[in-house]
C-alpha cells in the first residue's frame, strides 16, 4: 500500500480508500462474475459430453443474457464497479458456449443414435 501511495501521490489513508474501493464486490461485479461462470460452464458441457450439448446451449444462453443486461445497465465504464468488463466477457463466452453446443448438437444428429 505504501507504494501504491508513492506512485499515485496520495496519502496512506487515500491509498487505503482506494484499494477498498477497488476491491468492493458490487452487484455488477457479483452479476458479471455469474454470467461468465455459467458461460464457461455451457462451454465445458459442450466440449466434455455431446449427450449434454443442449443443456449447454442453455446455460451458454443464460449466462450470454446475464452478460448483455450487465452491459445494458451499466452506468459507467471500466474500473467504475458496474462489472461492464465482465459483462462483456459473460457475453462473449456465453455465446460461446451456445454455439458450440450447436455444433456438437448437430453433430449428434448427424451421427446418428448410437453416438453420443
Amino acid at each position: 500500500m505504501v507504494v501504491l501511495a508513492a506512485m499515485l501521490d496520495l496519502s496512506l489513508k487515500e491509498a487505503d480508500m482506494v484499494l477498498a474501493q477497488i476491491a468492493e464486490m458490487t452487484a455488477g461485479r457479483m452479476w458479471s462474475l455469474v454470467g461468465g461462470v455459467l458461460g464457461l460452464a455451457g462451454v465445458v458441457l459442450a466440449l466434455v459430453a455431446r449427450r449434454f450439448a443442449l443443456t449447454a446451449v442453455g446455460v451458454g444462453a443464460a449466462g450470454a443474457v446475464i452478460g448483455a443486461l450487465v452491459v445494458v445497465f451499466a452506468k459507467g465504464g471500466p474500473g467504475t464497479g458496474y462489472g461492464i468488463v465482465g459483462g462483456y466477457v459473460a457475453l462473449v463466452v456465453g455465446l460461446a458456449a451456445v454455439l458450440v453446443g450447436l455444433l456438437r448438437r448437430r453433430g449428434v444428429r448427424a451421427a446418428g443414435p448410437s453416438a453420443g
